[in-house]
C-alpha cells in the first residue's frame, strides 16, 4: 500500500484531470448532438420516417451517455472535496456509493483517467472491495448510473417523443395533421327566393344576419332592393345617363344631346362671337357662326 500523502495527492491529480476530461467530453457531445438533430429534421421532411427511427436511437444514446458524464462528474468533484477522508484504512459510508459508482462505470467509459482513479482506489481499498463494487452485489452503486449503462433498447415511446421534439425545435410539420377549415356556409336554394333571383335572398339573409336592424329600416332596406330605376329618361328629367363607348357590340352607339345645353350666353353675344339664337328647337348649330364668319371676324381683329 501507497503511503498516505502519495497516494492522496495523486487522487487529487486524477480526479482533477477526470473533471476537465469529463466536461470536454460533454460539450463535443452537444455539438454532435445539434448536427445529428439538424440532420435528422431533414429526414423526417424528406418523409424518411423508418430511417429517422433507427438513427434516432444514436441520439438517444448520446443523450444519455452525456448524462452520465455528467453524474460522475459531481461523484468526482465530491471526492475531490473529501479527498481526507479517503485516507482511512476503510471507505467512509458517505463515499461508499461515490467511490463503487466510479468504480463500477470506468471501464464502460472512454475516460482514460477516470480508470486511473479506478486504479488508485482500488490500491487502496482492496480486491475484494473492486469485485464488489463491479457486481454490485450489495447495491451500494447509484441506481441512475446502472439504469445509464444498460443496454437496453430505448422504448417506442421514447423514439417517437424524441421524433416529434425534433420537428417541433426545427419547424417540421411532422407528424402530419390535417387541417381544420371550419363549417362550410350554407348554399342558397333557388326555391327560397321568391324574385327568382337565387342569389339576391342569400344576400339579403347574409346582409341582416351581419347588421341587425329593427322593423322600419327592415322595410326601408326591402323597398331599396326591389325598387327599379326609371325607364323613361327625357331631357326635363335630371337624371341623365351617358351613352356607352363604341365596341364591337355597338360600333355607332346613338348620342342625344340637349339643345339648351349649345345656346350661348349673353356674354358671348355681347363680345360678337355668337349671334342670338332664334326661337328654333331641334338643331343643335343654333347660335353658332361658321367658319366664313370666324375668318371675317379674326381679319378685323387684325386691323
Amino acid at each position: 500500500m501507497p503511503p498516505p500523502g502519495t497516494f492522496t495527492a495523486r487522487l487529487k491529480v486524477q480526479l482533477k484531470l477526470s473533471i476537465a476530461r469529463l466536461r470536454m467530453v460533454q460539450r463535443r457531445d452537444d455539438a454532435d448532438g445539434k448536427a445529428q438533430r439538424r440532420a435528422m429534421a431533414q429526414l423526417l421532411e424528406a418523409g424518411k420516417i423508418d430511417s429517422a427511427r433507427i438513427r434516432v436511437e444514436n441520439i438517444i444514446r448520446s443523450d444519455i451517455t452525456n448524462e452520465l458524464h455528467e453524474i460522475l462528474e459531481l461523484y468526482c468533484e465530491l471526492l475531490l472535496a473529501r479527498s481526507g477522508l479517503l485516507e482511512a484504512p476503510t471507505c467512509d459510508p458517505g463515499l461508499e456509493e461515490a467511490v463503487k459508482s466510479v468504480i463500477y462505470s470506468a471501464p464502460k467509459t472512454e475516460i482514460k483517467e477516470l480508470q486511473q482513479v479506478r486504479v488508485l482506489l482500488g490500491e487502496k481499498f482492496g480486491k475484494e472491495f473492486v469485485l464488489t463494487a463491479m457486481d454490485n452485489s450489495d447495491g451500494k452503486v447509484s441506481e441512475k448510473v446502472v439504469k445509464k449503462l444498460s443496454v437496453t433498447p430505448p422504448k417506442e415511446e421514447l423514439v417517437q417523443g424524441y421524433l416529434e421534439e425534433i420537428a417541433r425545435t426545427y419547424g417540421v410539420d411532422w407528424p402530419k395533421k390535417p387541417r381544420d377549415l371550419g363549417v362550410p356556409p350554407p348554399y342558397a336554394d333557388d326555391d327560397d327566393d321568391d324574385d327568382g333571383n337565387p342569389s339576391g335572398g342569400q344576400a339579403q339573409k347574409n346582409l341582416e344576419a351581419v347588421l341587425p336592424v329593427d322593423g322600419k329600416e327592415a322595410e326601408n332596406r326591402e323597398e331599396l332592393t326591389r325598387a327599379t330605376p326609371p325607364r323613361a329618361l327625357g331631357p326635363n328629367n335630371p337624371l341623365h345617363v351617358n351613352p356607352p363607348s363604341p365596341s364591337t357590340d355597338n360600333p355607332r352607339p346613338k348620342v342625344t344631346l340637349n339643345s339648351a345645353e349649345l345656346r350661348p350666353n349673353k356674354k358671348m353675344i355681347d363680345a360678337g362671337i355668337a349671334k342670338k339664337s332664334p326661337q328654333q328647337k331641334g338643331s343643335i348649330r343654333d347660335g353658332i357662326p361658321d367658319v366664313n364668319e370666324l375668318a371675317e371676324r379674326f381679319a378685323a381683329l387684325k386691323r
